[in-house]
Formats: structure tokens, C-alpha cells, sequence
């Protein structure tokens, strides 16, 4: 049974990793310093999985805490999840987010060089193509010039995995970009938990709709979309832990790969599209306003997913109405998260 050492592995979409790696026959580590997660978070994927997980509390850039995890497990693959996330936070905090992700990815690096570990999947992002590609993404584009420090750090997380690869023959690499995951597990065990004012639709959506924040305000109804609101590849949290998992398929079965794929949907939904569709699956109002544009939002954002299927043999099962009705069972059954 392959071991598998999920960085920063106790966050939202490291959890739905988990418990599809789990369910796939893998076996899983999990070190996380829980500065946006819970530890509650793991103890809920054992509860869906049946299985325990080793579960360390740590700094992925502390490198002496790192090379203990790695003397203890004999890891076969690790998926980097580790990192700072928020858009306006990064644009408020850049040294916090440049010293944090980037070191994060350097210590990995240097540990698995030092444990001869040859196989990473690393968690990016859309945000790398920047606002100069034309929709829809395709993975032969060039990185873009990205609008924010958060986008920066991955753009450049991507040139340390290409470099470190280019100079280790053996090194075995896939840059996975997400495009926006929402949604949770059906269980309502699990689900996207943010701290403080959510930073992504879907959970202000939910937070709305269960009387936790008075209001949506949607940025700008005048792009030049089918509605005016901007458009977004919306993917199923679920579809995208199953994309991990078919990576980690692919770079074990491979003696080498340096690999970049799009995991979405390839199909653009609007701001109001989420809103209406939301309303009408879990027959609840929330309650929302149109604002002013918000600086750096694209029009639209979308994928062409068609490399994955080709590749991975991976692609989406579920649908607009299914992440909506996913996110408010998760949101209904944990009003306030993990923290109950």
C-alpha cells in the first residue's frame, strides 16, 4: 500500500483528498499547522473512511519537524497542499504570503531530496494565467502576469517544481491548477470551513443562508457576460479530490513525469447562476445586492479540461445543483464549522 504525505493536508480540499486517496486503497499522512483548518476536520475523515490517519501538527517549513515525518513513514508520494490563501490578505500581508508558501515549498523540496522521495503533485491554481490568456485555459499557455501576491506565489511555487525537475532526472512532478472548488462531502461531515469573513462565493453564499451574514454582496453586474456577473469554472470538491487521486495513479505508474493539468469543469457559470441555483435546490432565500466592481475580478474564468481526461482518464460527475446542495448540508449541519 502506497504512502502518501498530504502537506498541509487537514485544509478543505486536502480532507476530500483523503478520504478519496483512503477510499482508493492508499494510505495516508497528514501534517498540518492548523492555521486555516481543524484538527476535527481529520478526525471527521476517519468517521467517513473507517481509517485511521497519522496526523502530525507542524510547520511544513520546519525542516528538523519534516525529516522526522519522513524517518517514520516510508512515503511514496507527497501532494503539497501547505500555503496561505486569500486574494485581498495577500495583497495586505505579500512578505507573509511570499516568505510562507515559498518556504513551504523549498523545505518539501529539500526533504525529499534528503529522504530520496522523487514524486510530488503540487496544488496550484487558475490564477497563473493571468489576465492576458483568452478563456478557455489550455495548459500550453504561458504563466500569465498575475493580478495578486497569492497568485505570484504559485506562479512561482510552478517555476521552483520545473527548475528542481530539470535538475533531478528523477524527480517526477504534476503541477495540478484548480480552477474554484466548492461544494463538500455528501456526508455533511466535511466541508469548506474559512475563518473569519469568507473570501470565496460559495461559503458566504451558505453563511447567508443560515443567518450567519445579513447579506451577498455580488461585485459588479455589468461584464460583458450573458447576465452581467462574472463567470467561473465551478468544480465539485469532490470531482477534484478524485482528480488527485488519479494523479497520484499516473505519477506512480510512471517512471517520470513533469506534467501540468487543468482540473474544472470547462463550463462557466455566473455569480447569479450559484445564487439562483442555490435558492432553488435547498428552497432557501439569500438574501443579495449587486455592488460596485471589485478590483482584479476577470469577466470570465474557465478551463478546458480535456488534457485530464486524455491523460488521467479523469473527469467531472457533478453537477452545478449537487455543489449547491452539498454546500448547504455541510453548512446547515455546522453552522460554525468544526468549531460546534
Amino acid at each position: 500500500m502506497a504512502k502518501i504525505f498530504l502537506a498541509g493536508g487537514a485544509g478543505y480540499i486536502g480532507t476530500h483528498t483523503a478520504v478519496e486517496l483512503i477510499n482508493a486503497g492508499y494510505e495516508v499522512i497528514i501534517a498540518d499547522n492548523f492555521y486555516n483548518s481543524s484538527p476535527e476536520a481529520v478526525q471527521r475523515v476517519e468517521k467517513i473512511t473507517g481509517k485511521s490517519v497519522k496526523l502530525y501538527e507542524t510547520d511544513i517549513r520546519d525542516n528538523k519537524k519534516l525529516e522526522e515525518i519522513f524517518s517514520e513513514n516510508n512515503i511514496d508520494a507527497v501532494i503539497h497542499f501547505a500555503g496561505l490563501k486569500a486574494v485581498g490578505e495577500s495583497v495586505q500581508k505579500p512578505v507573509m504570503y511570499y516568505r510562507n508558501n515559498i518556504d513551504t515549498t523549498l523545505s518539501l523540496l529539500e526533504t525529499m531530496e534528503k529522504f530520496n522521495v522523487k514524486n510530488i503533485i503540487f496544488s496550484s491554481s487558475a490564477t497563473v494565467y493571468g489576465e492576458e490568456n483568452p478563456v478557455p485555459y489550455t495548459e500550453t499557455m504561458k504563466r500569465g502576469v498575475c493580478t495578486n501576491p497569492y497568485g505570484w506565489t504559485k506562479a512561482m511555487m510552478e517555476q521552483i517544481f520545473e527548475d528542481a525537475a530539470a535538475a533531478d532526472k528523477k524527480l517526477s512532478v504534476i503541477l495540478l491548477r484548480y480552477f474554484n472548488p466548492i461544494g463538500a462531502h455528501e456526508s455533511g461531515l466535511i466541508g469548506e470551513d474559512p475563518q473569519g469573513i469568507p473570501n470565496n462565493l460559495m461559503p458566504y453564499v451558505s453563511q447567508v443562508a443560515v443567518g450567519k451574514r445579513e447579506c451577498l454582496t455580488i461585485f459588479g453586474n455589468d461584464y460583458p457576460t450573458h447576465d452581467g456577473t462574472c463567470t467561473r469554472d465551478y468544480i465539485h470538491v469532490v470531482d477534484l479530490a478524485k482528480g488527485h487521486v488519479k494523479a497520484i495513479d499516473y505519477i506512480l505508474s510512471n517512471d517520470r513525469c513533469v506534467e501540468i493539468f487543468n482540473l474544472g469543469t470547462g463550463v462557466p457559470y455566473s455569480v447569479t447562476e450559484i445564487v439562483d441555483t442555490f435558492e432553488k435546490v435547498n428552497n432557501i432565500k439569500v438574501n443579495h445586492v449587486y455592488g460596485a466592481r471589485r478590483a482584479g475580478d476577470l469577466a470570465e474564468c474557465y478551463a478546458n479540461a480535456d488534457k485530464a481526461l486524455r491523460v488521467l482518464g479523469w473527469k467531472t460527475g457533478k453537477t452545478l445543483e449537487d455543489m449547491c446542495r452539498d454546500s448547504w448540508n455541510w453548512q446547515k449541519n455546522n453552522p460554525d464549522g468544526y468549531n460546534k
